[in-house]
């Protein structure tokens, strides 16, 4: 069954983290929508990747998706000081909706004050900021959390992230 996958993503994303999961999730049948501040804009990754955005986050609902991915970078910290992005992620976290944040992607989910008493792992600078929010840290390359959270720490460990975020969605 084709799931609806929610991107939030902005300049800067680190490129991999964002391609990597989502050309496997369109090639596992799945639909991904790209969400920004605005509609058709084009943001840039890291390293020259161009994305474009299909929904503004004005005009989404996360009721109307199966499951948000975060990709890192600088991308969730510019995102999350936008409330409307923190509220987004967080209505996916409320709901048990699964999502998938790598990288710095849990930074958007501190924000939202979603992962207290959570498992989780992330890029290594944000360790401290991950224990601060109440994450159980585990330096592993994917946590699977109440089957519903996939976390992973670096562009490295794609290939367990995709893997169990897949495993979500087909669920």
């Amino acid at each position: 069954m084709a799931k609806k996958v929610a991107v939030v993503v902005t300049d800067m994303v680190e490129d991999v983290e964002y391609t990597d999961p989502v050309k496997a999730y369109k090639d596992a049948g799945h639909e991904v929508i790209n969400i920004e501040k605005e509609v058709g804009k084009t943001v840039k990754g890291k390293h020259g990747t161009s994305i474009t955005i299909d929904k503004s986050i004005d005009e989404v609902k996360a009721e109307e998706f199966d499951a948000l991915l975060i990709p890192g970078g600088f991308s969730p910290d510019l995102l999350r000081d936008d409330n409307r992005f923190v509220q987004f992620a967080k209505a996916f976290m409320d709901a048990k909706k699964p999502v998938f944040a790598i990288c710095h992607g849990p930074q958007l989910l501190i924000t939202a004050k979603s992962l207290d008493g959570r498992d989780a792992t992330g890029y290594n600078s944000i360790r401290v900021d991950l224990e601060n929010a109440g994450v159980n840290y585990h330096d592993e390359e994917v946590v699977v959390c109440q089957n519903q959270l996939v976390t992973s720490r670096t562009p490295d460990d794609l290939p367990a992230f995709t893997r169990e975020s897949l495993k979500l969605l087909d669920a």
